[in-house]
């Protein structure tokens, strides 16, 4: 199809929208499916096709944007999958730069929420067409017609105008994969109606193939072979295999390089071609230091186009090489060098990422929030890296002499009898509340202005508040002065004692004085956090103690002190509890709290010395 020269009306590039789980990939799936996209065994075997990152499936969330394609009736038709959370906005401003049009999926029950709210703002803001395509209408408590009227409320609010505001809408269930113009699931047959709106509504890709060649980078891939790939659309022109072009980076500057290959995506996998025309999205290699946001042009006539705009990262972590007792035991790559090419590769594909060497080894590591350095924390893990971080800062800038902070809004969803300890919880955060709307099934809507600094470490809390039937979501708002306001947490950790193999008599000796971390059976060092004291200040406890054997027998010997369940601490949690004493130790088999300084007479000493 990319020898037709003469026209790009038969190639539409869409982007997906979609709130977490409200089936958008499901979906893609169907799409994929019933226009027998070819796809390897492998790839159409997985449940979801398009969640191809084990973090993503486990999740249930789109991190990672992907490129497929599928062919109706003659027409490509170019999908691209956007994340779904609000920390990757970096993904999401360059993914709908390759876009001219949008589905925007909203569950049948929900309706829209936080999420979809920050993607189709984004969105809206580039002009994209938008079809809304109500999901999931064979769930129970559907009501299509009230998540229309809510959808139409948030276009309203977004300051969409009247043409966008009135959009098509299309009924679906993702997982039977049919669609249609009503919502009577009995009447659908096919994913059908919903390709025939696609053909209809999206604009077909602007730009002249008469024109000097003009290629917006939008995402960046590496080839063990072929060195790195540079993804994106192509605006004006055409590009064939050997050609020359000019690259010009981010500062202006020029240099011409040669293609050695050019693919086009075809289903989920990629095809090699000749020549492609303006309005497709290719992949291309040849250009050694290509990076996000610039433009490959014509040689004679190079004519860059806007770098595409990054919002800015609000806050920031230490890595550092792990220094604990248990250090290099248990990851693969553990060095400092090891460490510090893996955190400066990942700034080829993230352009929302910063780091920064710092004159200690160390490094600060900036993003897009505390959900954006997780994955990229847990990510790093499960390759194997071994390291610790410290506790997330947000990162504050200074204007007119004033010290201005991020903040957040906060979306939350509860049933009403959590309403009142969440509410009180947040006003302790020094939260404004903005909205407050109870629907018809006594489920609470409260929307949050915050500061950042005071939000981290709230989300493990609001889920214990709510006993995890709470939906809570944040985007971020804006730089605001700074309230003062600094959050300290109120209990302090509960510390090994000594280095060795916790024993079921220690642990339960010392149960009663806080949330153990831990259970019998596992390697311990000194300066490791146990558990959370209940009370402020740390509390050091040996819970390596054995009980004292002696050939004396009493009464009950034998029977068994009840012994509580340990709070196993994720990732997550780990990042949330910590504070500026602690650290995350990171490896691929656990994750450990640990004191800064492991020795308490030592720590005692910095203390009263000032030293940090």
């Amino acid at each position: 199809m990319n020898n037709n020269k003469n026209t790009t009306l038969h190639i539409k590039n869409i982007a997906i929208i979609a709130h977490v789980d409200h089936g958008k990939t499901t979906l893609v799936d169907a799409l994929l499916r019933q226009s027998h996209t070819e796809m390897k065994k492998e790839v159409a075997d997985l449940e979801a096709i398009m969640d191809s990152n084990d973090l993503e499936r486990e999740r249930g969330i789109t991190i990672f944007s992907k490129n497929a394609s599928v062919n109706y009736n003659g027409t490509k038709i170019n999908i691209i999958d956007t994340p779904g959370h609000a920390d990757f906005g970096g993904e999401v401003e360059r993914v709908l730069s390759m876009a001219d049009g949008a589905l925007l999926l909203v569950d049948a029950k929900e309706g829209p929420m936080p999420q979809t709210r920050f993607v189709l703002k984004h969105a809206l803001k580039i002009g994209l067409k938008i079809i809304v395509v109500i999901n999931k209408i064979d769930k129970d408590g559907a009501r299509p017609d009230w998540v229309q009227g809510k959808t139409f409320d948030l276009f309203v609010e977004l300051g969409a105008d009247e043409n966008t505001a009135f959009f098509p809408t299309i009924y679906a269930s993702g997982r039977d994969g049919k669609a249609g113009y009503t919502p009577d699931l009995k009447a659908m047959k096919d994913i059908t109606p919903l390709f025939d709106e696609i053909i209809k509504v999206i604009p077909a890709p602007g730009g002249d193939i008469n024109k000097p060649l003009q290629m917006l980078v939008s995402a960046i891939g590496k080839d063990n072979y072929k060195g790195r790939i540079a993804i994106g659309k192509i605006y004006n022109g055409k590009l064939s295999l050997n050609q020359e072009v000019m690259h010009i980076n981010r500062d202006g500057q020029m240099k011409k390089c040669k293609l050695t290959s050019i693919s086009t995506f075809k289903g989920l996998g990629k095809q090699e071609e000749q020549e492609v025309v303006a309005g497709d999205i290719v992949s291309l290699t040849g250009i050694g230091d290509v990076t996000i946001g610039e433009t490959i042009a014509d040689v004679n006539n190079p004519i860059a186009l806007p770098l595409l705009s990054i919002e800015e990262p609000t806050v920031k972590m230490v890595f550092m090489v792990n220094d604990s007792p248990f250090a290099g035991k248990e990851g693969e790559f553990k060095t400092s060098s090891q460490i510090r090419e893996r955190l400066y590769r990942e700034l080829e594909t993230d352009v929302a990422l910063k780091v920064v060497d710092n004159s200690d080894g160390s490094w600060t590591v900036s993003g897009r929030g505390e959900l954006h350095l997780a994955i990229f924390i847990e990510r790093m893990r499960r390759e194997g890296y071994e390291f610790a971080v410290s506790r997330p800062h947000v990162i504050n800038k200074t204007i007119d002499n004033k010290t201005l902070t991020p903040f957040e809004k906060v979306y939350i969803e509860v049933p009403e009898e959590y309403s009142g300890i969440v509410i009180k919880h947040m006003g302790v955060r020094h939260a404004k509340m903005d909205n407050m709307v109870k629907n018809e099934e006594n489920i609470v809507s409260l929307e949050f202005t915050v500061s950042t600094k005071e939000l981290i470490g709230f989300r493990s809390e609001f889920i214990t508040d709510t006993k995890g039937l709470g939906i809570i979501n944040t985007a971020f708002f804006d730089y605001l002065p700074d309230d003062g306001f600094e959050r300290v947490r109120e209990r302090g950790s509960m510390v090994a004692h000594e280095t060795g193999e916790t024993r079921l008599y220690g642990l339960t000796n010392v149960q009663d004085q806080g949330q153990l971390f831990v259970g019998p059976g596992e390697l311990v060092y000194k300066g490791q956090v146990v558990g959370q004291n209940s009370r402020s200040g740390d509390l050091h406890v040996n819970v390596c103690k054995e009980k004292a054997l002696s050939n004396m027998r009493s009464k009950g010997d034998g029977a068994a002190e009840h012994f509580n369940t340990p709070k196993r601490m994720s990732l997550d949690d780990a990042l949330e509890y910590i504070d500026d004493t602690e650290l995350v130790e990171v490896t691929p088999l656990n994750i450990r709290i640990r004191k800064i300084v492991l020795d308490e007479a030592e720590a005692r000493r910095k203390k009263a010395m000032g030293i940090k």
